[in-house]
């Protein structure tokens, strides 16, 4: 693989590339950094770990004489000096290896030990051209290595930003591939989508793979879309500062962190309430296909067809089901499962349809306290949209799949929804809805056990595995509805549910 060249012209941009490198480190990751005295080696390690420890003037001293400095920062790092080590032996003993499993490591001099350098590792070799002038040649770890680079893309991105003062702090990233980050500009801050687009997996049912038969976004094109959508019809979703759409980055409008949910992660109900209000609000709204991007671009919103829904709810047989009854399920017993749904794919098409964010879930929905009426719902998280029956993201939020709605705070959210469509409505069908209502969301909870199976089995990703039991009872309720009892009976024939 072609080594990663950097030159940095002063020690301050040799700390600004710590800082870069530290925002994408995690545990496992080693530096090994080479160089002849005074090339900048020192510094960049002094750059990284003063970032990691969100500290500029954080107390770093050399491991020269101690030889390894550990940092209970996130994650942690331990930081060597081998210099006047004697030997492999002696470096064992530090624990090196042991401080990987849960931290990340720089080591500088690592040819005092390494013959060769551990596969792991990502070599950062240090020259000068001049007092000022460094290079930095890095090779090794592909996959850190391309970390790295698209932190230095991020840099370049704010860089050319209206933002010229910034600062870049992580935050939690979400089951998907996109990550995200705080930045502190001179007078606010803003949030970082950091969302490349992704290549497309195998094919897997008519030549097409998952992600174009269930519409998922494939940029951050269709996230601009959408939210120009939302914000043209003066609903709350992030302003966008700055974007670059070739490269999925996007510098957006920061909610804060008020949430519907308290902090014991109990449903606030009266905030859940004001989300419903937002809902029947949007849905009276007319949402046609074409958007037209500020940028000049065209986007259509996809359809939530029978093909997508059945796609979806395929997950449950290719992960939930095997995993619980411990064996594939049958050919007939498949057959059967898609006549059913397709028959309710087919039945909601009839339904009413609008704009469907797919993710109206309190992870997606900030309270935005200083605000009034439904003003005071900020949503996110809605590039996936498509459109279909009004009445899943209904489901969403009334089944929020990362909480618990007990079944009578779900009832008056979806008797306060219906009353206030109706008032706004006479021609609105509560009859209708309610079986849609019901089939959109057991379609929901369908999908999502088969995701969260996969998430741990595929992606070892397990804390998803707590929510089983919620998703589980969300389905068994949205099963007493008799539009579901043919799905309600191979359920309970087939797994057991």
């Amino acid at each position: 693989m072609k080594p990663l060249l950097i030159i940095t012209h002063s020690e301050e941009e040799t700390t600004q590339l710590g800082k870069d490198i530290a925002m994408v480190l995690r545990a496992g990751d080693l530096l090994c950094l080479s160089g002849n005295l005074g090339t900048g080696k020192s510094v960049l390690a002094r750059g990284i770990i003063r970032h990691l420890a969100k500290d500029d003037a954080y107390e770093v001293p050399s491991p020269t004489y101690t030889l390894c400095q550990t940092y209970e920062t996130s994650p942690p790092v331990s930081h060597y000096d081998l210099y006047r080590i004697s030997g492999m032996d002696e470096l064992e003993e530090l624990g090196w290896e042991d401080a990987l499993e849960t931290g990340c490591s720089i080591i500088e001099w690592p040819e005092q030990c390494f013959d060769e350098l551990p596969k792991e590792a990502v070599h950062v070799q240090f020259s000068e051209d001049n007092e000022t002038v460094r290079k930095l040649e890095l090779t090794g770890n592909q996959t850190l290595i391309h970390r790295i680079e698209r932190s230095l893309l991020i840099r370049q991105f704010l860089e050319a930003s209206p933002f010229k003062k910034t600062t870049r702090s992580p935050l939690m990233g979400d089951a998907s591939a996109r990550s995200y980050e705080l930045i502190q500009t001179e007078n606010e801050e803003l949030l970082l989508m950091n969302a490349p687009a992704l290549p497309d997996g195998p094919p897997i049912k008519n030549g097409k793979p998952y992600s174009e038969i269930a519409h998922l976004a494939e940029d951050v094109t269709a996230f601009v879309a959408i939210d120009e959508l939302i914000r043209a019809k003066k609903f709350c979703a992030p302003k966008i500062k700055a974007q670059d759409l070739d490269n999925g980055l996007l510098l957006i409008e920061h909610f804060g962190s008020g949430s519907i949910i308290d902090e014991t992660r109990t449903p606030i109900a009266e905030r859940y309430m004001v989300a419903m209000e937002f809902l029947a609000a949007f849905h009276e709204c007319d949402f046609q296909p074409e958007i037209k991007l500020n940028s000049g671009q065209d986007y259509k919103i996809p359809s939530y067809d029978p093909e997508a829904i059945l796609i979806e709810v395929d997950l449950l047989l290719q992960w939930y089901a095997p995993s619980q009854s411990g064996q594939k399920i049958s050919e007939a017993n498949s057959k059967a499962f898609e006549q059913i749904w397709t028959s309710y794919a087919q039945r909601v098409q009839a339904h009413e349809q609008t704009l469907v964010m797919r993710d109206y879930h309190s992870p997606n929905i900030l309270w935005l306290a200083q605000e009034t009426g439904i003003n005071r719902i900020g949503v996110i998280d809605f590039q996936d949209a498509v459109l279909g029956p009004a009445a899943y993201d209904v489901a969403s939020l009334a089944q929020d799949a990362r909480v618990d709605v007990s079944d009578v705070l779900e009832t008056q959210l979806l008797n306060h929804y219906i009353k206030l469509r109706k008032e706004n409505n006479p021609s609105f069908d509560e009859e209708e809805f309610r079986a849609s209502y019901a089939t959109m969301a057991a379609q929901r909870a369908t999908k999502i056990l088969g995701i969260f199976i996969r998430l741990n089995e595929r992606d070892g990703k397990p804390a998803y595995l707590k929510h089983l039991p919620r998703v589980q009872e969300y389905l068994q309720r949205s099963l007493k509805h008799p539009a579901l009892s043919d799905y309600k009976n191979w359920l309970e024939t087939v797994i057991k549910l």
